[in-house]
C-alpha cells in the first residue's frame, strides 16, 4: 500500500465522519416537519383538543426557533472559537448538538422541548462553516468546493433516508423516538471525528472582534443576500409541498413521503454536482444556477396539478437549489478574506433566513387565496432576485479590479 494510497483513505474517512454529523443535523432540522401533530398533541394537550390547526401552528415555532438559533450561533460561535485548532472545535460543535438534542428527549414540557430546539441550532451553522474549512483543506487546492459539498452531503442524505425513517419512527413509537436516534448518530459522528479528522490548526491571533470585521466588506453583505434571496425560492417550494401533493395534486396522504424522498434525491445529486460546477466556475455557476432554480420553480406552478409533473419539477427545483449551496460558501470564503472561519459559517445564518423568507411569502400567497401553485412562483421570483444580486457583486468586483 502506497502513502498516497494512505493517504486518500485517511482523508476519506475524515470527511465521512464529518458527514455523519451534518447526516444528523439533516435529520434534526427537518424531522420536526412530519411530527408536528404528534409533537403538539402530547405537549399543548389542551390548545389541540380545542382546535388542533392552532396546536400544529404553535408547535410550527420549534421548527422558528430552531432557526433562529442557526442565525444567531452560525457568526458568534464561529467567529468565537477561530483561535482554536479546527479538529478539536469539531469535536466540541459534535458534543454539544450530542447533548442538545438529548434535552429534546427528556424535556418535559412545550417550553423545554422549545429551548432546547434553539441551544440544537446554535452549533449548526459553526459545525459546517468549519468543516467546510477543514475539508477543503484536506481535499487540497482546485476541490474546494467538492470539500464543501462532501460534507454538505450528509444532510441532503438525511433528507432522503433519515428523515423519513425518524419520521416513522415518531409516529410508530413517539415523537422523542426520532430525537433518540439523531443524539444516537452525533455520539457516533463525536467519536468519529476526534479519531480520524487529523490536527487543523486555527489562527491563534484571531478574536471575535477581528472576525466580525467580516461585515465591513461589502461583497460579504451581497454574497449573504444572494444566498438568502435566492435560496429562499427553494424554501418557498418544500415548506409548502405537502398541499401542492393531497390539495393541489389531488394524490392521497401517503404519497407526500414518496415526493419528499424524490426531493431529497434531488437535493443529493445536486450537491455533488454543484460542489463540482463550482470548482470548474464559481460565477457560472451561481448564476446559472439561480436562474435555473427560477425556471424549475414556474415549471412546477405550472404543472403541479398533475402528480407525476409535480413529482418531476419538485426533483428540479430541488436540484438546482442544492446545487446552489456550494457555490454560496465558496463565495463566501473567497470573498471574506482573513474572516475564513465566521464567512464558512455565516453561508448557513443566510440559508436559515431563506428558509424564513421562503415560507413566509409563500404562506402570504396562500393567504392572499392565490392557491397552492403559488409558493412555487414566489420561487421563481426569489431565484430571479437571487441571479440579479450575485451578477451585481460579480460586476462591483469586476469594476473594483479594475480600477486597481
Amino acid at each position: 500500500m502506497t502513502s498516497s494510497t494512505t493517504t486518500r483513505r485517511a482523508t476519506a474517512r475524515a470527511l465521512l465522519a464529518l458527514a455523519i454529523g451534518s447526516f444528523g443535523i439533516g435529520m434534526t432540522e427537518f424531522v420536526l416537519m412530519g411530527l408536528l401533530p404528534n409533537i403538539a398533541a402530547e405537549l399543548l394537550p389542551a390548545p389541540w383538543a380545542a382546535q388542533p390547526e392552532s396546536a400544529i401552528a404553535q408547535a410550527g415555532w420549534l421548527i422558528s426557533l430552531y432557526a433562529l438559533g442557526v442565525v444567531v450561533g452560525a457568526p458568534t460561535i464561529a467567529g468565537s472559537v477561530a483561535r482554536f485548532p479546527r479538529h478539536r472545535v469539531m469535536v466540541v460543535l459534535a458534543l454539544a448538538l450530542t447533548v442538545f438534542n438529548a434535552l429534546t428527549v427528556i424535556a418535559p414540557t412545550f417550553e423545554l422541548v422549545a429551548a432546547s430546539r434553539f441551544l440544537a441550532g446554535l452549533p449548526h451553522g459553526a459545525y459546517f462553516g468549519i468543516g467546510a474549512l477543514v475539508a477543503a483543506d484536506l481535499l487540497g487546492p482546485g476541490k474546494r468546493a467538492q470539500g464543501v459539498a462532501f460534507v454538505l452531503s450528509g444532510l441532503t442524505v438525511a433528507n432522503v433516508v433519515g428523515v423519513p425513517l425518524g419520521t416513522l419512527l415518531g409516529q410508530q413509537w413517539g415523537w422523542q423516538a426520532a430525537f433518540v436516534v439523531v443524539a444516537g448518530v452525533f455520539a457516533v459522528a463525536t467519536v468519529a471525528i476526534a479519531l480520524t479528522v487529523p490536527p487543523h490548526p486555527g489562527d491563534p491571533g484571531r478574536r471575535l472582534r477581528d472576525e466580525l470585521r467580516v461585515f465591513r466588506v461589502g461583497q460579504v453583505w451581497l454574497a449573504l443576500g444572494t444566498g438568502a434571496i435566492g435560496f429562499g425560492g427553494f424554501f418557498a417550494m418544500i415548506s409548502y409541498i405537502a398541499p401542492m401533493v393531497t390539495d393541489l395534486a389531488g394524490s392521497p396522504e401517503w404519497s407526500v413521503s414518496l415526493v419528499l424522498v424524490i426531493v431529497g434525491l434531488g437535493m443529493t445529486v445536486g450537491n455533488l454536482v454543484g460542489g463540482r460546477l463550482a470548482d470548474r466556475d464559481l460565477r457560472r455557476s451561481l448564476v446559472w444556477g439561480l436562474l435555473a432554480l427560477a425556471v424549475a420553480s414556474a415549471l412546477l406552478a405550472l404543472t403541479a396539478a398533475w402528480i407525476v409533473t409535480l413529482g418531476l419539477f419538485a426533483f428540479a427545483v430541488a436540484l438546482t437549489g442544492s446545487a446552489l449551496s456550494p457555490s454560496i460558501q465558496t463565495r463566501l470564503m473567497d470573498v471574506a478574506g482573513d474572516n475564513q472561519s465566521i464567512a464558512a459559517a455565516l453561508n448557513h445564518s443566510a440559508l436559515n433566513i431563506g428558509n424564513s423568507l421562503g415560507a413566509f411569502l409563500g404562506g402570504l400567497t396562500i393567504a392572499a387565496g392565490w392557491g397552492f401553485a403559488a409558493p412555487a412562483w414566489v420561487g421563481a421570483a426569489l431565484g430571479l432576485a437571487g441571479a440579479g444580486i450575485a451578477v451585481m457583486g460579480f460586476r462591483v468586483e469586476r469594476a473594483r479590479r479594475a480600477r486597481g
